[in-house]
């Protein structure tokens, strides 16, 4: 079990990021069977051949997914957090294949505590005197083979998200921003403090941490669950679920009787309105629905028009959402 503890200034200090190599590890457990598919099954059909085949063509990947445990210590230099929002892969793994050799031996001595002795093969990757620079060549390889085809349209759903989620912190407070982040987070008032509370099978007692005005590092995953970051050298942080997940495998089902609406204002529109279930600025509904930036900005102008959806400004962006009357016509 863990307790992090929160102070009054840490909403405040509260950062946000998206992981591309995150997202290449996480996409690499699903491609892998660690994790389970769930909704991501399709995804994960379709991208088996590819997987089997980086698999043949890139042996460090069998170490790598060797290496992965759930519940249990996972070697944390294949996987750093970023270091700040609107870091790219390029720069992520720059800092995965800057680890000195004696941190990554002993992050790999640690990791393979408690599972069986790993095959010849993934083991004479493991002794290389270049062990880092052939797992980052791994992780390299799983990017572009699994992640960088999809990643326009995962980055939107991650991006929605995060603004969701920066928007609940902001307005109502640590309580609402958790309260569907996992179903093993919860949140502990305590006047103006609190504690977040996360309860994991590897632990069974409590272990407490204490933010001290640091702020925590909240990253949404398409591919993963829940992970904490509590030891040196990284931030605070939490990796957790998306909300969306489904966008990724195109654009919104018309739910059950809801064909009326695609007679009513056109296919087209009609996975405009249904895509602003949450809000999303134009470029972000460009890359999940795959249409034409013209064509978003057309079908928005006239759902605005019609008073079905509305716009805010945020800074330079701009974010399109349902207005009442677009919710009631969206599930007709």
């Amino acid at each position: 079990m863990l307790a992090i503890d929160v102070g009054p200034v840490d909403v405040a200090h509260t950062r946000y990021a998206i992981s591309p190599l995150g997202e290449a590890m996480q996409a690499l457990r699903v491609a892998a069977g660690v994790q389970a598919a769930g909704a991501l099954r399709p995804w994960a059909d379709r991208i088996a051949p590819h997987y089997q085949r980086l698999r043949r063509e890139v042996p460090a990947v069998g170490a790598l997914t060797a290496l992965m445990r759930r519940g249990a210590y996972n070697a944390d230099f294949v996987h750093p957090p970023p270091a700040g929002p609107g870091v790219d892969f390029a720069a992520e793994l720059a800092v995965v294949r800057a680890t000195p050799l004696p941190r990554a031996r002993l992050e790999l001595a640690r990791n393979l505590v408690g599972l069986r002795p790993p095959p010849r093969h993934v083991r004479q990757v493991l002794d290389a005197p270049d062990v880092v620079d052939r797992l980052a060549d791994a992780i390299e390889a799983a990017w572009h083979t699994l992640v960088e085809p999809d990643w326009a349209r995962l980055r939107t759903v991650l991006e929605r998200d995060l603004v969701r989620r920066a928007g609940h912190l902001a307005m109502y407070g640590w309580a609402a921003a958790l309260s569907d982040l996992d179903p093993r987070v919860s949140w502990r008032s305590d006047g103006p403090a609190g504690t977040i509370e996360v309860r994991t099978g590897s632990r069974t007692a409590w272990e407490r941490h204490r933010l001290g005005g640091r702020g925590l590092l909240l990253m949404p995953t398409v591919f993963g669950s829940l992970i904490t970051y509590v030891e040196p050298p990284w931030p605070y942080a939490l990796v957790y679920p998306a909300r969306g997940i489904a966008d990724l495998l195109g654009p919104p089902a018309a739910e059950p009787g809801g064909l009326g609406l695609g007679r009513l204002v056109g296919p087209h529109r009609a996975d405009v309105l249904r895509a602003l279930a949450v809000p999303a600025t134009t470029t972000q509904l460009v890359r999940q629905l795959g249409l034409s930036l013209g064509a978003v900005g057309g079908h928005l102008a006239v759902l605005r028009d019609t008073g079905l959806v509305s716009r805010t400004r945020t800074g330079r962006a701009v974010r399109y959402e349902r207005t009442p009357l677009g919710d009631a016509l969206a599930g007709t």
